[in-house]
């Protein structure tokens, strides 16, 4: 199966809003090549309006692969930012409408960061849907879209295929997601310890998929925060279901509709979370980290880590410490 990327390019447009996408997914493709992962292979494309070069933000030129008049398949187009008023390279790049419309019907994906929203706003693909952009433009984009949904406090927005993205970090996130989606979540994670240092150089980990899903089942939210609550403890399934007053069956179904994912899945995903903050911010032993992530055996728990992360618990730590530095002058 090949996944067909389209990157659009236009005058004016924030370079490093399209060569990250490019990186990320590029970045994936050798992981998955490096697993030999021969299922998914990637095309990536470069398009202009008219096939020639665009002049970018920073001032030098972008060449294009294909125009937009050339046929091919795009799975997924990604939109980049724009410097300063959008306005007027919606207006000078109007014949993307059209042929955005046109892989809309085709069921074609899409992805924005920034003011580079505006294009599917102008080709009326988000009337009605939420949608997010850089700050400084909530306003204007209100004013000349008032059929746009906008979420001024979410710094991404989906709705059905189509992501927006506020800024840079939060498109790499989305990117992320894309790379899950299409690669799988151990490369997802790969990619995850690659990038999300140097674009967002947090202390934590970053995380696009666990995320605990809102729902307003009480009696599951209880159950997910005893997990996290216990998740050092040998769990069973039946002996939580009948805690909170339920059959196995009725509280794994439950659980699932509310949290979308099965209760044995999410406490993996509690326990691995919580190794990994461990893994980078102590020196425990890795029998230790087991332990106090809820398993008795070191060498299962290396087995399930490295099947959830990619890589052994030894070498994520090696990993994620190589990328820590101290501000501190000694």
């Amino acid at each position: 199966m090949t996944f067909n990327l389209t990157l659009l390019l236009c005058d004016n447009m924030l370079v490093s809003s399209t060569t990250l996408a490019a990186e990320i997914f590029q970045f994936a493709q050798a992981m998955a090549r490096a697993r030999k992962n021969t299922q998914t292979s990637l095309t990536i494309r470069w398009v202009s309006a008219d096939g020639q070069p665009v002049r970018t933000s920073a001032g030098f030129e972008l060449s294009p692969t294909h125009s937009i008049r050339d046929v091919f398949t795009s799975d997924l187009i990604h939109i980049p930012a724009l410097w300063r008023n959008p306005r007027l390279a919606v207006l000078k790049h109007g014949a993307y409408i059209p042929w955005l419309q046109e892989q809309h019907q085709r069921n074609c994906s899409f992805t924005t960061v920034g003011t580079g929203v505006c294009f599917l706003a102008e080709a009326g693909l988000l009337d009605d849907k939420p949608a997010t952009t850089h700050w400084h433009y909530f306003d204007q984009l209100q004013r000349s879209y008032p059929k746009v949904k906008l979420a001024r406090q979410h710094f991404t927005t989906q709705a059905g295929n189509i992501y927006c993205a506020a800024s840079i970090n939060a498109m790499a996130e989305l990117m992320m997601h894309q790379v899950e989606r299409i690669f799988g979540r151990v490369i997802a994670r790969q990619a995850q310890r690659n990038f999300f240092h140097e674009i967002r150089n947090l202390a934590e980990p970053a995380s696009i998929s666990d995320h605990q899903k809102i729902h307003g089942d009480e009696t599951i939210v209880q159950a997910q925060i005893w997990l996290q609550d216990n998740l050092s403890k040998q769990l069973s399934v039946p002996n939580l279901a009948a805690q909170f007053g339920m059959s196995t069956r009725t509280f794994n179904r439950r659980f699932a509709a509310a949290a979308g994912n099965t209760p044995g899945h999410y406490l993996t995903e509690v326990r691995m979370t919580f190794a990994c903050d461990l893994l980078k911010n102590t020196d425990l032993s890795i029998l230790e980290i087991a332990n106090y992530s809820g398993y008795n055996d070191a060498s299962w728990f290396s087995v399930r880590f490295k099947h959830w992360a990619g890589n052994s618990p030894k070498e994520y730590r090696r990993t994620v410490r190589a990328k820590l530095f101290s501000t501190e002058v000694t």
